[in-house]
């Protein structure tokens, strides 16, 4: 018989460690030269998708209009994150629901040799962090997630115009929870996949093509060909059908390998 999902609960008694843990990995990455917040300032100076980026797919990727400032469009997503009724639905009703969802895409990633047990994982937008547990549940320990609001022990405060951690960091890195239409810069959200993955290492989205997201989204994507163009980096692998809580298409890309030069 399968394990049982672990509880919310359970993965809170474990909070205490985390956040030790946490604060000093985040005091370790400010006394070093790496500076997130420096690269998120150079995100902030564009507000447009540049022309050289939008290519032939720029009609098929729309940044909906209303932010004065990036601040108010961080506010904004933080009214849904930090929406106690949704957080409770999260961590409740939700859970366990979520959980198995995502394993059977995980065991299925895993299957078709994207992803390993031995892989290091990045779950984007990971909100309280049902993705993580699930992709520990089929056996990637060494996983995390990053959002606006953290929630220990599987998701740490990151912003994913900026993430907080090294070049080259991730074998595989992924979000199935809503989240690239989140994103009010998507180029600088691919970027930091990229940025963050390492040569080899496996992206996979789940995105709405088919549909149009909630409220909160910040844009509105009409096929994968704006994906294909944003992510320079990488090769696309498969695109494919999915019905994962309302989006409906994903998306695998892989970082290109880095090329050896004859001497």
């Amino acid at each position: 018989t399968p394990p049982p999902f672990p509880s919310y609960r359970s993965f809170l008694n474990l909070s205490f460690l985390s956040l030790f843990l946490s604060l000093f990995f985040l005091a370790f990455l400010a006394s070093h030269s790496y500076s997130p917040l420096l690269r998120l300032r150079t995100a902030l100076q564009t507000h447009t998708i540049p022309p050289s980026r939008a290519g032939n797919g720029g009609a098929s990727l729309r940044i909906r209009p209303g932010y004065s400032s990036y601040n108010a469009y961080i506010e904004r997503q933080l009214n849904k994150t930090l929406n106690p009724k949704l957080r409770k639905i999260w961590t409740t009703r939700d859970w366990d629901r979520k959980i198995r969802v995502f394993a059977r895409f995980f065991q299925s990633l895993k299957q078709r040799n994207l992803i390993f047990n031995y892989s290091k994982a990045l779950s984007i937008g990971a909100r309280v962090g049902q993705e993580v547990a699930a992709m520990k549940l089929v056996g990637v320990s060494d996983s995390v997630g990053i959002d606006l609001v953290p929630c220990p022990p599987l998701v740490m405060k990151g912003d994913f115009h900026a993430q907080p951690f090294e070049n080259q960091t991730f074998d595989f890195e992924f979000e199935f929870s809503n989240v690239f239409d989140h994103a009010l810069y998507p180029w600088k959200f691919v970027g930091e996949i990229e940025r963050t993955l390492k040569h080899g290492g496996v992206c996979v989205l789940h995105v709405a093509v088919l549909r149009r997201a909630d409220k909160y989204s910040a844009n509105d994507l009409y096929s994968v060909q704006p994906l294909v163009e944003l992510f320079k980096e990488s090769e696309l692998l498969e695109v494919s059908k999915v019905d994962a809580f309302g989006l409906d298409t994903e998306v695998v890309f892989r970082k290109k390998k880095k090329k050896i030069e004859n001497s």
